[in-house]
């Protein structure tokens, strides 16, 4: 073998992979299927860059010492999978952090609510005065966080992040569901996409699995396992004369009217951040502290504007079925008229059918736009199609009164039409703001 290093995608975990091979004193090959990545300009000038396909890297690949892979990367392309059998380490951003973190992590994966649980995790811990860093999937890549040790670190880890880990020892851990998500890459079998996130659970001293969804049960054996769900079990919800309560075994700990995020979701979510909390050893008055006072998460069921009565709310992040039913889900107990929908971008091979159940009930009407709208179409007459976001929102703005809602949450992702899930928050928050002044 040739025992180099590469480092396969440029993207911005892997740019911070390249960081930290170099402070390590390896200068690593990049090579990226795209010509000019975005972040090529911020690679050092010692690092060779090749593009070309995958394929054509097989027998760079074949001899390298260590293969690491960006999240979009998928192991079982030919190339990499075939270097692979002949004995080449592929490991990712995650794998590399892990074998170098010297303080408990906590990980969280699952299709949907894993950004809201980490913040509230990293928010808790730092809120007990628990020096608490907080990355991986979200916001600043594993490996930055290094630079300046934690005594806890939360990561959020997706199930691409999970295929090419295999130290991770985490002090306590989750998958919080299992929804259709990135099915083009698992052969749509929700199964082998539940596979990849179970890696999760390998070595954990804690497991926190959600009682109502099977795909999430831990198989192994692990010390400790907890669950939570809508019951008053372990960790649950308890519905009483004087209301709706987070509980724990039953014991009342917070009134859920005290919370600022809404909807039935969101509870859950802040029941497995507490899970979490309390096996980390994060006392519970910093949990609930940050409970009262936690407002949610930028485009994450993001209240953006109320226009003649009706409110307009941004869940960009909504880029598969189940975020989108959640989201409708929690804004329908919180909106006294009828919700309008603005859907479409790329459907990543998911069966829409549960959204075509909202239309007509949860949903008034679903305005469709990006490359998978004619699908979304097929789901019932209460879908209609719009030329792009901006067509979608007005035509949605004509309709909706004093009471509504009107909610994007796409249930796809945005790659066909923006830059990622934030532009396209970003755009609709815009456009938003160019009605308010136009009907102002």
């Amino acid at each position: 073998m040739s025992g180099e290093t590469i480092v396969v995608g440029l993207g911005k975990s892997n740019l911070s992979v390249v960081q930290y091979l170099l402070s390590k004193g390896t200068v690593p090959v990049v090579v990226d299927t795209r010509e000019k990545p975005a972040l090529l300009e911020k690679l050092p000038e010692n690092v060779e860059f090749r593009s070309g396909s995958l394929d054509s890297f097989a027998d760079l690949f074949a001899e390298a010492a260590m293969l690491i892979t960006g999240p979009g990367i998928a192991v079982s392309s030919p190339s990499i999978a075939s270097a692979a059998d002949r004995g080449v380490e592929v490991v990712g951003d995650i794998e590399l952090f892990v074998r170098e973190a010297q303080a408990p992590v906590v990980a969280i994966t699952g299709a949907n609510g894993k950004s809201t649980v980490t913040t509230l995790v990293g928010l808790m811990g730092n809120e007990a005065g628990i020096k608490t860093a907080v990355g991986g999937n979200i916001g600043i890549p594993a490996l930055d966080l290094l630079a300046d040790p934690a005594d806890l670190y939360v990561l959020e880890l997706s199930s691409f992040q999970l295929e090419t880990t295999k130290s991770l020892k985490a002090e306590a851990c989750t998958i919080l569901n299992i929804t259709e998500d990135h099915m083009d890459r698992y052969d749509f079998d929700i199964e082998k996409y539940a596979a990849a996130k179970r890696i999760i659970y390998n070595n954990a001293k804690a497991i926190v699995f959600n009682r109502d969804d099977r795909r999430t049960f831990p198989s192994g054996n692990c010390e400790k396992t907890v669950s939570f769900g809508v019951d008053s079990r372990d960790y649950g919800i308890v519905e009483s004369e004087d209301g709706t309560w987070l509980a724990k075994n039953g014991r009342k700990v917070l009134d859920v009217t005290q919370m600022k995020i809404v909807g039935r979701h969101n509870q859950l979510n802040a029941l497995a951040a507490m899970a979490l909390s309390d096996l980390a050893g994060i006392p519970e008055s910093a949990q609930v502290s940050v409970l009262r006072k936690f407002s949610g998460l930028a485009h994450r069921c993001q209240f953006v504007s109320e226009i003649n009565g009706v409110r307009y709310y941004n869940d960009s992040k909504a880029t598969n079925v189940g975020s989108t039913i959640a989201a409708v889900d929690g804004l329908s107990a919180a909106v006294s008229g009828d919700i309008y929908l603005l859907a479409g971008g790329i459907g990543k091979g998911q069966n829409f059918e549960p959204v075509g159940q909202l239309l007509g009930r949860n949903v008034k009407k679903m305005f469709c736009f990006g490359r998978d709208a004619p699908i979304l179409l097929k789901l019932g007459s209460a879908a209609e199609p719009a030329v792009d976001l901006e067509d979608a929102l007005r035509k949605a703005f004509s309709e909706a009164r004093s009471g509504d809602a009107v909610l994007l949450a796409p249930a796809c992702a945005s790659m066909d039409m923006f830059k990622n899930f934030e532009e396209r928050g970003d755009v609709f928050t815009a456009l938003v703001k160019k009605l308010e002044a136009e009907n102002a």
